[in-house]
């Protein structure tokens, strides 16, 4: 009978293999081994679709519901690539800018992304049916979204979200308690006849506070804008990706969200209460809060006029 020849390629990599687990102090024989019992991967178990699709759990009978939840979670897991490429930027010991600009398109991708789908929420659910199931989820709220949080921290230098009113008294080197206290997004969680926190803002501060306080000096300096500031006479083309996604993120995002508000919610108090008790009105407008990761990259002008054009033109129907 004759001898069987392997292929010279199988054996190369049969060697790669038998170094790659002897450099570990593993057996490869044993692995070998449980390949063989190994069942082949199904896409279905890959992604855990089955999980998946059983994480939409409505808390009213209201059909639209279904939809409300279905569109958050696509959001989450927008965030979460949008994060893998901020980190990827942040821990890069040496970085290109071609690498940096290659990150930077693929999270003004993702942004766009969102932004274009958020007609989900402004066209895709019966207004009757909102209101109604929109109640039964109080005190919960977007605004309760750690992982967005976490993408304006990751962004830029802290001390620039800060409430605008008070932005001025911070700079890069303050402290992270202090800078947490007094971050924009905070006011926007504020009851307007006492002044006091909302439940909104109380539980998401007692599940989410110290973990954001820790990014804060994490990313104190390792922030886009910060590894930004580390390259050498960065191109003009980095610096307006760099603007782009000031602007997707700053305008666009929260002006898109800002639409479906005016949807959906007439402007009385009870409406607030749809939001998880957020002040919308206020917090969402960027002309409000003039949040700009990127400001040294703005001239006075373009800063004082943060956002109106938009708001002018989409939300109101008129040209600036």
């Amino acid at each position: 009978m004759a001898e069987y020849q392997f292929n010279p390629e199988i054996l190369e990599k049969i060697k790669q293999l038998e170094e790659k687990y002897k450099a570990s102090g593993q057996d490869m024989l044993s692995y070998l081994e449980g390949l063989l019992y190994a069942d082949y991967l199904t896409y279905w178990d890959y992604i855990n679709l089955d999980v998946l699709l059983s994480l939409q759990q409505p808390k009213t009978n209201q059909k639209d519901e279904k939809i409300f939840i279905m569109y958050h979670q696509i959001t989450e897991l927008y965030f979460k690539l949008i994060i893998n490429e901020i980190e990827q930027i942040a821990e890069e010991k040496s970085l290109t800018e071609a690498d940096f600009t290659k990150h930077l398109d693929r999270i003004i991708m993702y942004f766009d992304q969102l932004i274009g789908s958020y007609a989900v929420m402004w066209k895709g659910m019966d207004k009757d049916q909102f209101l109604k199931f929109r109640m039964s989820l109080l005190p919960s709220s977007g605004f309760q979204s750690a992982q967005y949080r976490e993408i304006e921290l990751m962004s830029t230098d802290a001390h620039h979200l800060v409430t605008l009113l008070k932005r001025d008294e911070f700079d890069y080197h303050s402290p992270a308690d202090d800078i947490f206290e007094h971050l924009y997004w905070q006011q926007g969680a504020i009851e307007l006849a006492t002044g006091e926190k909302t439940l909104t803002l109380k539980t998401f501060e007692l599940k989410y506070a110290k973990q954001l306080k820790d990014l804060i000096e994490n990313y104190r300096r390792k922030n886009i804008w910060q590894k930004y500031m580390e390259l050498e006479n960065p191109s003009d083309e980095l610096t307006e990706l760099m603007r782009k996604f000031d602007l997707k993120a700053n305008v666009f995002w929260p002006l898109a969200h800002y639409k479906s508000a005016v949807r959906y919610l007439q402007r009385d108090p009870v409406d607030i209460a749809a939001t998880g008790g957020t002040n919308w009105q206020k917090y969402l407008p960027p002309r409000f809060q003039k949040v700009i990761f990127f400001p040294e990259l703005w001239s006075e002008e373009e800063k004082d006029n943060w956002g109106k054009g938009w708001v002018v033109k989409e939300i109101f129907g008129e040209e600036d």
